[in-house]
């Protein structure tokens, strides 16, 4: 294939946690980020980008097939997605690129099969633990990841020190920085970069972090002085009584300024251990020549409360520093728009890419028409769901009686439940409307083929897993 041919390179990176507002390209002066800042530089910045779902697994599947949860039926962060479902990697490996995935992907299984030639994960929740290849590398070396043990393996959590509770999971790694999952993620990106020509090669690299535990390895926990950060928009000295309602990850009772700023200084020092490693990555795009025929794309999976509504983490209400999230794109020509503000999905993703790469859409991948709206949901105990227009946002939680609704322009920290003031009946019905519209008319996932597969060439050896649990446990025990 002729230099001329080749279609342009794809590297997206795909951070865990990430509130849009903790970046400096979101105007955050605290952030140190340059290089997605120098990414935004030569790109575009999304003012408006929401995702679709606020839990890992599925907002992920949305990103890779173009549909909301409810259409791929992925709701939580143990489900599979089934086999009949197209994915954006598939597509283009069928259009004769290269594709690989490296990091935290979050699939169920581990290694699903929805069109990546190579995968190198480093997972951290669920069974991907026991069969990925970053926790294989460090068995090799003797070392477990305790920190991240504490917060995610039941079990562990149990036998956690007081620190890690009193900290909110805010502590310095316990791993050498050569071993952190940000670097071994990083590293393997840059092998898989090194062996790119000018086009057609597809690399989505996942970081582990920003998401919880904030175990900053190091250097990078030395990063930020906590009595210097300013605290994000939306705290509150008590949780508001509309949120006492629901079930989250720590007892908040405890969590004043002080504490959050500690955490928010971890939180921002995982943020520039990726922006270095985004550097790391431009820097090698251009000693390759090959800078200017690669499209970069920055997202996330979504947000973190941060200290809104005297919250960290997720779960709870579809608030804005839960599904606002960033998205900063750098086209394969450099083309700068600087700002673009209009509302737009983390499914709205797939076309982006084909548009770019001169690729066929296919019509269960094409963007949904916005007409000035994002919608989300979020299936627990009841179904709920969001519909949000630049300047209002409806919440529905278990049926079309139980709403809130928040004017964001003139309550932008959604304080201030709106909805049984008659004036506004008209503009609530609208939003339901346009939930209608867009749910109860979308295509539904067609079950002719909806089994899922592992990868045909990777194969467990009998017991592997098994061993891997046991090392854990025992090294775990032995830590403690």
């Amino acid at each position: 294939m002729s230099k001329k041919e080749e279609k342009p390179n794809v590297l997206l990176i795909l951070a865990d946690q990430h509130r849009q507002d903790c970046l400096s390209v979101y105007g955050n002066p605290d952030v140190i980020s340059p290089n997605l800042e120098a990414i935004a530089g030569d790109g575009v910045v999304f003012d408006a980008h929401f995702c679709p779902y606020p839990v890992c697994t599925p907002s992920r599947y949305s990103l890779f097939s173009g549909k909301y949860p409810h259409e791929h039926l992925g709701l939580d962060n143990s489900c599979t997605l089934p086999g009949g479902i197209e994915t954006f990697p598939r597509v283009l490996k069928r259009e004769g690129y290269k594709t690989a995935a490296v990091g935290k992907m979050h699939f169920t299984p581990a290694y699903l099969n929805i069109g990546f030639d190579e995968m190198l994960l480093a997972e951290q929740n669920g069974p991907g633990r026991f069969e990925d290849d970053y926790h294989k590398y460090l068995k090799k070396l003797n070392l477990i990841d305790t920190v991240d043990l504490y917060d995610q393996c039941a079990e562990c959590r149990e036998r956690a020190p007081a620190e890690y509770w009193e900290n909110f999971g805010a502590l310095k790694s316990n791993l050498p920085q050569e071993h952190h999952s940000t670097t071994w993620i990083t590293d393997r990106t840059l092998e898989i970069i090194d062996k790119w020509g000018n086009g057609n090669n597809l690399l989505v690299t996942g970081f582990i972090k920003p998401h919880h535990p904030f175990d900053p390895p190091g250097k990078y926990a030395e990063i930020y002085d906590k009595n210097t950060l300013a605290i994000l928009p939306g705290y509150t000295p008590e949780i508001p009584e509309a949120d006492k309602k629901r079930k989250y990850y720590f007892d908040y009772d405890n969590l004043d300024e002080n504490t959050l700023r500690h955490v928010m200084s971890m939180y921002y020092s995982t943020i520039t251990q990726i922006d270095d490693s985004v550097g790391k990555m431009v820097s090698l795009l251009r000693k390759k020549g090959i800078y200017e025929n690669t499209m970069i794309i920055y997202t996330a999976d979504h947000g973190d409360y941060m200290g809104f509504h005297h919250l960290l983490l997720k779960g709870g209400f579809m608030y804005d520093p839960l599904m606002k999230i960033p998205l900063v794109i750098k086209y394969p020509d450099n083309r700068r728009i600087s700002k673009h503000s209009d509302l737009t999905c983390t499914t709205d993703l797939p076309e982006m890419i084909f548009t770019e790469c001169g690729v066929k859409t296919p019509d269960s991948m094409k963007i949904k028409d916005n007409e000035g709206y994002v919608i989300a949901e979020y299936f627990t105990d009841s179904n709920e769901y969001m519909v949000r227009s630049q300047t209002h946002k409806l919440l529905i939680n278990g049926s079309m009686e139980n709403i809130m609704f928040f004017d964001i322009k003139n309550d932008p920290f959604e304080l201030k439940d709106i909805s049984g003031i008659p004036e506004n009946e008209t503009m609530i019905n609208q939003f339901k409307e346009i939930l209608f519209e867009r749910f109860l008319f979308s295509p539904l996932t067609s079950h002719k083929n909806l089994n899922a597969c592992t990868r045909p060439h990777r194969k467990y050896k009998t017991g592997e897993a098994e061993e891997m649990k046991r090392y854990i446990k025992e090294r775990s025990s032995a830590e403690k």
